[in-house]
């Protein structure tokens, strides 16, 4: 090759290069806020006992998670500990508004577990819609009530978890 088509090569070629780190990449995250903590925080309960006893979103929530709510020992379903286990610890985070929708979020983890085992669970108010992601020790699952989340909701969940993580650790401060 002369060298003024391996000078244009290279040229194009830092063109493309810088044109593609100027592009979102497909797929990004909603963004994602940490809301002033409001009475909606409160909305179903000040513990995750409170939560799950409430008898507006209690049976929602044990809806979400189906067959993973119990220990696959006992109900067949995928993990280990269960779903219910990771609501032993932990209560209602705040709210965190992804993209233009509040959630109020809640989170938990499966005692002696913290570090490794937690779930943030996201409720629309008025309950229509919940969605979850529990992390189990180095596996991530997401739930969505009524449906398997789709995978534009996953990016839903994880814009969350980073919004409460940038205002602070969003797991209960378990004992492990």
């Amino acid at each position: 090759m002369r060298p003024s088509c391996v000078r244009t090569w290279i040229s194009c070629l830092a063109l493309l290069t810088a044109a593609g780190c100027t592009l979102a990449p497909r797929g990004t995250p909603p963004s994602s806020v940490l809301v002033p903590t409001d009475p909606r925080t409160l909305a179903y309960g000040r513990t995750n006992a409170d939560l799950l006893a409430n008898p507006e979103i209690g049976g929602k929530i044990r809806d979400l998670f189906g067959a993973d709510w119990r220990p696959a020992s006992v109900a067949g379903g995928s993990l280990a500990l269960g779903a219910e286990a990771y609501f032993d610890q932990g209560g209602p985070t705040g709210v965190v508004r992804v993209g233009d929708a509040d959630y109020i979020a809640v989170s938990g983890c499966a005692p002696r577990s913290c570090a490794s085992r937690h779930v943030l669970l996201l409720i629309q108010p008025g309950g229509t819609r919940l969605l979850a992601r529990l992390d189990e020790g180095g596996f991530v699952h997401y739930y969505g009530y009524g449906n398997d989340v789709r995978s534009a909701e996953q990016p839903i969940m994880d814009s969350a978890l980073h919004a409460l993580y940038r205002g602070g650790n969003p797991y209960p401060s378990g004992r492990s």
